[in-house]
């Protein structure tokens, strides 16, 4: 049995990583012909709030060819994350899609970055794989387990795409508390949101609605912790 002063130093090591999920203006007003969702741009100071109660921040990013197979001319209803299978031309790389939102660090100045979606073939929406069978990693897992991620803070674009299906990969595959906060996520569809956020709270996630509330659920998951490792 580990002894107080092991156990407070064992606590102390264990991190906390704020993931922002494909904050990119393929997703925003800024390219309208892309993917636009409403507001995108206003969760930017969300972000930058809740990675600046973090250890290490992580960017993912969509990463697109021009002429990958599931490229249609228009897009028609948005169909549900099991269901969707067809897009729009988004995020390929070299664009202004591509890029991510003003106002967010340097792609290069995040401790670890993931590209997904680069083959041809591929439209993976969680950032754990490159695969939809989830078979080939991205490395994100792994190097989450590296650092000793506790906690991780959760915010991007969009809810019921790749947040959501981030968020069910990373409380299927690792041992930490996984955090949503929706004031830094937006949506396409009101009603997948909420299918979105029912999915993630089932898998374990805690999903809150304001970025204020995260300071204080850190505080209460580190003591629970504290008290359980005791």
């Amino acid at each position: 049995m580990l002894c107080f002063e092991q156990v407070k130093r064992k606590h102390a090591a264990m991190s906390i990583v704020a993931i922002d999920i494909h904050p990119q203006r393929a997703f925003s007003e800024m390219c309208p012909d892309e993917l636009p969702v409403a507001d995108a741009l206003s969760i930017v100071p969300h972000l930058n709030r809740q990675a600046s109660w973090a250890d290490f921040r992580v960017l993912t990013k969509d990463a697109h060819v021009p002429d990958a197979g599931w490229i249609v001319p228009q897009q028609s209803d948005h169909l549900p994350l099991e269901q969707a299978e067809n897009w729009v031309s988004h995020a390929i790389v070299g664009t202004e899609g591509f890029e991510t939102l003003p106002n967010l660090p340097n792609a290069v100045d995040y401790q670890f970055l993931v590209h997904i979606g680069l083959e041809q073939g591929a439209h993976p929406f969680g950032a754990c794989f490159h695969d939809m069978a989830e078979n080939i990693s991205t490395g994100l897992i792994e190097w989450l387990k590296q650092k000793e991620a506790k906690i991780i803070l959760i915010g991007g674009l969009i809810t019921e795409y790749c947040v959501q299906a981030t968020v069910l990969q990373l409380c299927w595959y690792g041992p930490w508390r996984v955090i949503v906060n929706l004031e830094a996520c937006r949506t396409l569809d009101s009603v997948q949101e909420q299918q979105a956020v029912l999915s993630m709270q089932q898998a374990g996630a805690l999903v809150v609605a304001c970025t204020e509330e995260i300071e204080a659920l850190i505080g209460n998951v580190q003591q629970q912790d504290y008290a359980f490792t005791i």
